[in-house]
């Protein structure tokens, strides 16, 4: 173990009810981003492993009762609910061990924000939603007939997580998948194993879930997680993470028509009008870097309008100068490091390639001298963006703000869509009726108004374009894990 300490891991994964270590017996080993030290190993599944998830998963759905036991569904949410806020601090060092969220970010999106209602909404839910609903008689073809429509569970889902947020991604997206009485295999990064690991002995320990209804795979081959893509006892995959994967997941799971909720990538505007407060409005740009900007949602994109464009540019400079970063143990720093090495080394190449396309760097750029262990870069800032530059036009996921000019509403609107992604962004006026208007034009799955917060277990998240297809969260995303089968009973 690194010098972090405070938790337990469990280094085994759960397979068809049981804690078990890979079947070859191999591990591999869990980094620590803020030190590069080793923390210990987990459980590395091959191929093998995975299809046997997938075999428990489909025999748990086609013969025990938890696709039609809504009871059983509730009370095993419940437990789990119970037994994470017993473990809530034990949670928290793991994540700042394991992802290297900033100790302040547990306290919002990336453990108390889903603790309080990530598996509690879904289990209300279970009473609350019309599984059933009567239609109007119908007299089709000369027949008399009573109708209904019935919304049943899909069968097994593949659940795929990111490494940013993975407690966030995995509760939000495992709790509607078992909530609406489906099976499920899931399959952490390999860059943060632990949180789902600790899920899965929660789950085998302290729950009445019947042994294959969840599973949990880690393993260090991306491959072995591409069997739940090919698999046709896989009935959907429900992913977070790139666009490019998850163009591949479509294509590999076409085979088999596989259903497919993905939540992309993003490259969100934050749309400053010329009547905004922006004393107030333009340094929360700084917002950016929250985990070291590994977030999807994040506003990367600041437009700000050319009549007071020098006013705005030297706001956000002061902002991100001031942001604390560096050890994520340390309450007062708000931005940690990257993931990993490689992801690092991706950031400092999108930042190398804005200066090349001639974008103004006016703050950091480069991995902080007095931090000579961690994957960290500094806060950047890049000013006089052009839209078509590719920092303006990638996902680049790091603490990297480009601030871009435009002349009016019509112009913000064109360049905020003027992108493959649509997933969030937000629109700051003096006028909440200017800022509806823009917010209304802007082709995003979510978007803020005057700093409005839409984030909740309530709130459908997803995105529009390329930053994916179907949401987490809310009905919209309860109901996309149901099939609809309609039903008639032929009346005298």
């Amino acid at each position: 173990m690194s010098r972090t300490d405070g938790f337990t891991p469990e280094t085994r994964m759960l397979i068809d009810g049981s804690l078990v270590g890979a079947a070859s017996g191999k591990t591999f080993d869990n980094i620590n981003p803020a030190t590069e030290e080793v923390l210990g190993p987990v459980a590395d599944a091959s191929r093998e492993d995975m299809q046997r998830a997938i075999a428990a998963a489909r025999r748990a759905f086609e013969e025990t009762d938890w696709s039609t036991n809504r009871e059983l569904r509730k009370r095993c949410l419940e437990q789990l609910q119970d037994a994470l806020e017993a473990e809530r601090e034990e949670l928290r060092e793991e994540l700042i061990a394991e992802v290297g969220t900033p100790r302040s970010v547990t306290y919002m999106a990336q453990l108390e924000g889903p603790l309080a209602d990530a598996f509690r909404y879904p289990a209300k839910l279970i009473d609350e939603f019309p599984w059933e609903r009567s239609l109007s008689d119908g007299d089709a073809f000369g027949t008399h007939s009573a109708r209904a429509v019935w919304k049943e569970p899909l069968g097994v889902v593949g659940s795929i997580v990111p490494w940013n947020y993975p407690f966030e991604v995995t509760s939000n997206k495992i709790a509607q998948v078992l909530a609406t009485g489906n099976t499920t295999v899931l399959k952490p990064a390999p860059d943060t194993p632990w949180n789902a690991t600790r899920l899965g002995r929660l789950v085998a320990e302290k729950t009445d879930m019947p042994a294959g209804v969840f599973n949990v795979v880690t393993s260090s081959d991306h491959l072995v997680g591409e069997e739940l893509t090919l698999s046709p006892l896989v009935d959907m995959i429900s992913f977070t993470g790139s666009t490019v994967t998850g163009k591949r997941i479509m294509e590999k799971g076409a085979a088999t028509l596989k259903r497919v909720f993905l939540e992309l990538g993003g490259k969100s505007a934050m749309i400053v009008c010329d009547d905004a407060d922006f004393a107030s409005v333009v340094p929360a740009g700084s917002f950016v870097c929250m985990h070291a900007g590994q977030g999807c949602a994040m506003q990367t994109r600041m437009l700000l309008p050319r009549s007071r464009y020098d006013e705005g540019v030297e706001l956000i400079t002061q902002a991100m100068a001031a942001v604390a970063y560096g050890d994520p143990q340390d309450p007062a720093n708000f931005s940690g490091p990257l993931i990993s090495s490689r992801q690092r080394d991706r950031v400092l190449g999108y930042i190398a390639k804005g200066q090349e396309e001639g974008a103004k760097l006016v703050l950091g750029g480069g991995r902080p001298a007095h931090l000579p262990k961690g994957y960290y870069v500094e806060p950047t800032l890049f000013v006089d963006v052009d839209n078509s530059m590719t920092i303006a036009q990638e996902e680049i996921f790091g603490p990297v703000l480009c601030v871009i000019p435009y002349e009016d509403d019509d112009d913000a609107v064109r360049i905020a869509n003027e992108s493959a992604f649509g997933l969030s962004g937000g629109v700051f006026s003096a006028s909440e009726e200017r800022a509806t208007a823009i917010a209304r034009r802007v082709r995003t799955g979510s978007i803020g108004i005057n700093g409005g917060v839409w984030y909740g277990a309530d709130s459908p998240y997803g995105g529009y374009k390329t930053s994916g297809i179907g949401r987490q969260n809310g009905l919209e995303g309860f109901e996309q894990y149901l099939e609809t089968k309609a039903v008639a009973w032929l009346r005298p």
